[in-house]
């Protein structure tokens, strides 16, 4: 046997990954295989050269040693085909069965039965639900496994037996010209095995339609859109197989008060204009009760103020977030006569001061003047 490094053999580099090295033999094997070229005894050579560089690289160990010590490392262990009719009588299905397993459902081994599906729970917790945590129940219909017959699908005290169509193997092979192609078993679909006597509570599928009450653990910093994984509480696989998982899916109610962006809360409060203007201290709440604010004199409307770690702990750990509280200062309604005349004697009071006491309105207003003077 030729002793060409294995990696020029396959056309690969050192560092190709075990699905470039399985890609590079599958196209050489396919070109050259005695199969496909009778009588040729150079295509014969390469074709043993192709499947001897596979056997090494596509073992992680074997690589490794070859990696270190080159043929010496890995000598007597790539072998089994060192004579003429070794590679010649090897077939399509033999020498590409780990190829193209993934595309005809296996490599001619049993295939296991389906694992059971994941199934997604929409949970709707309130604004202080999801901020301080919470422990909910919620019920989840699903399929669960059969108590009579222990999931496996038969009637009880007996077995599934082994699919005589292909000998438990859970594949089929058909001849397609010089291939020889795996397909799934159609009397056992795959599975290795049949059902003679079916369990008569599940009818041989070895599941039954449930309900399921859960426990579900929401940690504090949750938000919309995040998922709770409860591992193998989705539904259950057929005759006997595992379980998918459960995801439960947050969704949190619009509060009537706070709005949430990240880890900070934001909130109105409104003031009036008489505390705008001497300032005072107001209560505003949070999360966690009342708390005074003082709103410093000749407040603006739109004013934020910011409250440190009154927000939302980050669901990862941390220190949370902030409240901001937007002030809004509200003009007063219902005004009778007396209050009237007040505010016009305030306004007049206010107009002999000149422009100083409306500042933003005074440069508004030469704005306008400059924008029309640009005509």
């Amino acid at each position: 046997m030729s002793q060409r490094d294995y990696y020029e053999v396959l056309g690969v580099s050192k560092g190709a990954s075990q699905q470039e090295i399985k890609k590079a033999y599958r196209r050489l094997a396919m070109k050259h295989h005695p199969d496909r070229n009778p009588d040729d005894k150079e295509a014969e050579q390469l074709f043993k050269e192709a499947k001897e560089a596979y056997e090494v690289l596509s073992d992680e160990e074997k690589r490794a040693a070859y990696d270190q010590f080159g043929h010496a490392g890995v000598s007597g262990q790539a072998g089994g085909f060192g004579g003429a009719g070794a590679g010649a009588g090897a077939g399509f299905s033999d020498i590409f069965g780990d190829i193209f397993g993934d595309i005809f459902g296996g490599g001619g081994g049993r295939r296991r039965s389906a694992r059971g599906a994941d199934l997604r729970y929409t949970l709707e917790l309130d604004l202080e639900q999801a901020v301080r945590g919470t422990t909910e129940q919620i019920r989840v219909p699903t399929w669960e496994h059969c108590d009579t017959c222990d999931g496996s699908g038969a009637k009880k005290g007996e077995s599934p037996v082994a699919c005589t169509t292909c000998n438990g193997m859970g594949q089929v092979r058909m001849q397609q010209g010089f291939f020889t192609v795996q397909q799934t078993c159609p009397a056992c679909r795959g599975a290795g095995k049949v059902i003679k006597n079916p369990c008569g509570t599940c009818h041989g599928d070895g599941r039954v339609q449930s309900t399921r009450t859960l426990s579900v653990e929401i940690p504090p910093g949750v938000d919309t859109g995040d998922r709770i994984r409860l591992a193998g509480q989705g539904e259950a696989g057929a005759q006997g197989a595992p379980s998918g998982d459960l995801y439960v899916q947050v969704l949190v109610r619009e509060h009537e008060i706070f709005t949430r962006e990240g880890n900070n809360l934001y909130c109105q409060v409104p003031i009036s204009f008489v505390d705008a203007a001497l300032g005072g201290e107001i209560e505003v709440p949070t999360l966690e009760g009342k708390v005074k604010l003082k709103v410093p004199a000749e407040t603006q409307n739109g004013k934020l103020f910011r409250m440190r770690g009154k927000g939302v702990p980050p669901v990862r750990g941390g220190a949370p977030g902030d409240l901001l509280c937007r002030v809004e200062v509200e003009t007063p309604v219902h005004l009778n006569s007396e209050q009237k005349d007040l505010l016009r004697q305030l306004q007049a009071s206010l107009e002999k001061g000149g422009n100083r006491h409306n500042p933003k309105r005074t440069s508004w207003f030469e704005g306008v003047k400059r924008f029309f003077e640009g005509f």
